[in-house]
């Protein structure tokens, strides 16, 4: 939905607003059930400053370099940080096996977006490091990786579905005045009036999407939570094959078996 956009980050706008707007009866019945104060309200605010960079960051980072390099860059790095922050800021312990699982999802995410260019990223990685896009895409992973451990300490302190209400509407007022000044009026109505229906569904969707991870979350540890959603390449390698009837190459297929690998060697793990 948001590649049919006429402008991606108009769009990502657009689908925190609708959600705010159509969820408000499930925010305000579950603040009414599950009140916030401190330190909740604080991560709260810290993850929908990070939402704003990452809102930002990754746009910019799809506008300026290759999508096939920018990313596994800008998706891989974030699962490649979370367990290493997770041990040293949370104090969390990845079992082996765990370890394992971790590097083969970080592997197949490399596989399926890098197949074919492996020659070319080793013969001039330094260029593709000074690219501007690619400079977006590591501040993106970083930011991923950041809000993830930020999200883990929130959701023990927020019930995970209302921390994601506030983290939307947050996001989409933060954000209001930098839309409407840099795109202006008339560009954000005309999305609107383009693509209100899959603005709509992708809004319900990503609100979906992140409330079972901050579940997962408060369920489980983030060093095995982060890696794991990256199961969501797999289903979209699928969805392309399906219904975009795009080829299913060997790198995919490699870097499918690998994610899937990783996923079940941590759901395993102790």
């Amino acid at each position: 939905m948001l590649k049919r956009a006429k402008d991606p980050q108009i769009f990502a706008w657009w689908l925190v607003v609708v959600a705010s707007v159509l969820l408000f009866p499930l925010g305000a019945a579950l603040l009414w059930f599950n009140p916030v104060g401190f330190p909740g309200l604080w991560f709260v605010l810290a993850t929908i400053g990070l939402h704003v960079f990452y809102f930002n960051l990754l746009p910019r980072a799809y506008d300026q370099g290759d999508l096939s390099l920018v990313y596994p860059v800008a998706r891989g790095m974030g699962p490649m940080l979370v367990p290493i922050l997770a041990v040293i800021l949370l104090d969390e312990i990845v079992g082996p096996l765990a370890i394992i699982g971790i590097a083969a999802i970080i592997s197949g995410i490399y596989t399926i977006s890098l197949w074919g260019n492996f020659k070319q990223v080793l013969r001039s990685p330094l260029l593709f490091l000074r690219s501007a896009g690619m400079r977006y895409a590591l501040l993106t992973g970083f930011t991923i990786a950041v809000y993830s451990i930020v999200d883990k300490k929130g959701v023990s302190h927020v019930q995970p579905l209302l921390y994601m209400y506030f983290l939307t509407i947050g996001t989409a007022i933060v954000l209001a005045p930098y839309i409407l000044v840099s795109k202006g009026p008339e560009a954000v109505k005309t999305e609107w009036k383009a693509n209100s229906w899959h603005i709509t569904a992708a809004g319900l969707l990503t609100f979906i999407a992140y409330g079972l991870v901050l579940t997962a979350f408060s369920l489980s540890r983030v060093s095995y939570v982060a890696p794991a959603r990256e199961v969501g390449i797999v289903i979209g390698v699928l969805m392309g094959i399906i219904l975009l009837k795009e080829p299913f190459g060997k790198g995919r297929l490699f870097g499918s078996i690998l994610i899937v690998s990783g996923l079940a060697l941590i759901s395993v793990s102790k």
